[in-house]
């Protein structure tokens, strides 16, 4: 159990100068760049390991109680178990102590595993291998937690996409590295085994002197008495994530994304030899297209999320991912039979291009899907209980990924073709994808003001390092058209709920898309004052719950592009928060150059004022701009003053 102190959040990490540096700049800074060489060298040497091992029992070794085709997977189950076993334990033990110390006692644990191993390769010793491969696993399943929840604690909000993109990146290519040279080293005549030992000895050296670089990390929870039972604390790990819906449905997400991937990189072989008709290097092409993919597409993420967790990608992630899915089936299904091809054979082929680069964009865009959700978590986690949720996504993404492995074994079982089964995994993709984004509209939400934002304006964002990554806060911004809360919602790492007029919900699609943002209606006093108090009573709550509210003090949609007066529902905000025992600041900002853009109003011959059309009448990515201001203490407001600090944001 957590006792009442150890809730308390750790005194938070000095960060280095530069904290808002872009992701490449994170690798001249201690705080990051030992760690992510750490993982790097842990990672090459996982997968260094695991693939010599299958190649030497492939090709090398005659084991009559392991055929080779048993091999891989045999291998593949040793390796997850300890996720299974052992990951709600690792989730504890990050918490309970300082991660660095995790980090470094991981490492020692590797060491002593490859002295093992080294031991095995040399005698050609499988029984010793083997036990090495559970080792192993139990080395990344105490590491996985440390992994994730080390970044929010040393880098800022900005910076965690960034962060987790580089991360990603450098494990994929590490994936990469290490098969490539186990597949190398082992096949060396009479020293191919030796060399593997020597190489895996001298990577785990290499990780463990890397990490004694990292910087201290504080434990999040020392007081946390450990759960020894795995199955008790496994679950007791999921109700927790469940307390906040959108963290536990991204654990969802994120293990869904597992299970996507398992279903390709499993089939890789298969789809080779069967479909392509290539040989072992056109199996490795395709693995080494895929991890570059990943890589880019989390290198990406940074880029075009403005460098805030930008949830926004991951409904893109995932159209792409069916897309390309799909469409690798329509490129592979009635390719003619040949005999096996070589590297040079396939790649002369126009036909296999498209292959490749359904694969590439397949992999890029479940980057883009997969960083920003594990950004997401996070931030959004527990400080005191991260660790343990992250283990638990541990636990769910190797259960998915099992699953995975059922499902292609009963669909080719049941006749499917290998091309068939990417068919039918696109497909499920988009059906889950949709499900997960109508149970968490904060997605799709975000995704529309991702889109509005980049493809219909260009918008520049100034000092949006004013808006509180955490704690509640009252928005108050000009109101120049119907879409100036899409985006607000762009601008924002959190979710905002806004006071908006009850009339916009009657707007075709744009009424569907307030609802769904749980924005709260209002109507004018005179006409209904039931609504009227209810939206204010809501409002507190907003407040109380620790959240954004946004409101647009002019009361309406400007009718000539002017700032209109401030009306007095701020002040009713504050003094319903104040009694209520809330101080939130109030955030001043300035949407700028909407006005006669496509959703704002436009005068037409005979006075009428409408908005939405002549959709061309400001050409294509008209540019507009917010400017936020510094936060104002909600004993300082006043209508008229916070009239003029939108004003001169204005005009600045």
């Amino acid at each position: 159990m957590t006792t009442p102190a150890a809730a308390a959040a750790p005194a938070p990490v000095v960060h280095e100068p530069n904290a808002h540096a872009n992701q490449f700049a994170l690798l001249g800074q201690r705080r990051f760049a030992p760690f992510f060489w750490t993982q790097f060298a842990g990672a090459a040497n996982d997968n260094l390991f695991k693939f010599a091992f299958t190649v030497m029992v492939t090709y090398q070794l005659q084991l009559s109680w392991m055929p080779p085709a048993m091999a891989g997977l045999v291998i593949g189950a040793l390796f997850i178990l300890p996720f299974l076993l052992f990951s709600a334990t690792a989730g504890q033990l990050t918490d309970k102590f300082d991660k660095t110390k995790m980090i470094r006692f991981v490492k020692n644990l590797e060491i002593a595993i490859m002295v093992i191993a080294a031991w095995g390769f040399v005698r050609a010793d499988a029984v010793v291998l083997l036990a090495c491969v559970f080792l192993m696993g139990l080395h990344s399943t105490l590491f996985g937690p440390v992994k994730f929840a080390y970044l929010p604690q040393v880098l800022d909000s900005r910076e965690l996409t960034g962060g987790n993109g580089m991360v990603e990146m450098g494990t994929f290519v590490a994936i990469l590295l290490g098969q490539v040279a186990g597949g190398l080293l082992v096949a060396l005549p009479q020293i191919g085994h030796t060399t593997v030992a020597v190489a895996c000895l001298l990577l785990a050296l290499v990780g463990r002197g890397v990490a004694q670089a990292i910087p201290p990390a504080p434990a999040t929870d020392p007081s946390l008495v450990i759960n020894w039972n795995p199955f008790s604390e496994t679950w007791r790990n999921l109700m927790l994530a469940r307390e906040n819906i959108v963290v536990f449905r991204s654990l969802l997400g994120i293990s869904w994304m597992w299970f996507f991937g398992a279903v390709f990189l499993s089939q890789f072989p298969s789809f080779a030899k069967e479909v392509l008709h290539g040989d072992e290097q056109v199996a490795s092409l395709l693995l080494v297209v895929f991890s570059v993919g990943i890589g880019v597409g989390s290198l990406l993420c940074e880029t075009l999320s403005r460098r805030q967790v930008e949830i926004g990608l991951v409904p893109l992630g995932a159209i792409g991912m069916s897309v390309f899915a799909i469409d690798l089936y329509f490129a592979s299904r009635a390719l003619p039979p040949s005999a096996g091809m070589g590297l040079g054979a396939f790649v002369h082929q126009a036909a296999h291009w498209r292959v490749m680069a359904d694969l590439a964009l397949l992999s890029l865009f479940a980057g883009l899907y997969s960083v920003p959700m594990y950004a997401l978590i996070q931030l959004r986690s527990q400080p005191t209980h991260r660790a343990r949720i992250i283990a638990a996504n541990n636990i769910l993404n190797a259960l998915f990924m099992i699953g995975s492995s059922v499902l292609a074994g009963a669909l080719l079982g049941a006749g499917f073709s290998i091309p068939q089964i990417f068919l039918f995994t696109g497909i499920a993709n988009a059906v889950v994808a949709f499900y997960i984004f109508m149970l968490v509209p904060e997605y799709l939400l975000r995704f529309v003001a991702w889109v509005l934002s980049r493809f219909v304006y260009r918008f520049d964002i100034k000092g949006d390092e004013h808006i509180p990554t955490e704690g509640a806060a009252v928005l108050v911004c000009n109101h120049v058209s119907f879409i100036d809360a899409v985006l607000l919602m762009a601008a924002s790492p959190r979710p905002i709920r806004f006071i908006m007029d009850h009339r916009i919900f009657k707007v075709p699609v744009l009424g569907w898309l307030f609802r769904l943002a749980k924005a709260i209606p209002i109507a004018p006093q005179k006409e209904d004052p039931a609504a009227y108090e209810a939206a204010f009573a809501k409002a507190i709550d907003v407040l109380r719950e620790g959240d954004l509210l946004a409101i647009f003090p002019e009361g309406a949609i400007t009718r000539d592009g002017e700032l209109q007066p401030f009306k007095g529902g701020v002040m009713k905000i504050l003094e319903g928060a104040r009694a209520e025992g809330i101080e939130p600041p109030v955030i001043p900002m300035a949407l700028t150059n909407l006005w006669g853009s496509y959703f704002s109003r436009i005068e037409l011959r005979g006075g009428q004022q409408v908005a939405m059309a002549k959709p061309f009448r400001r050409g294509f990515f008209s540019r507009v701009g917010l400017r936020v201001g510094a936060p104002v203490p909600p004993q300082e407001v006043q209508p008229e003053t916070l009239r003029q600090r939108v004003s001169s944001l204005l005009s600045a």
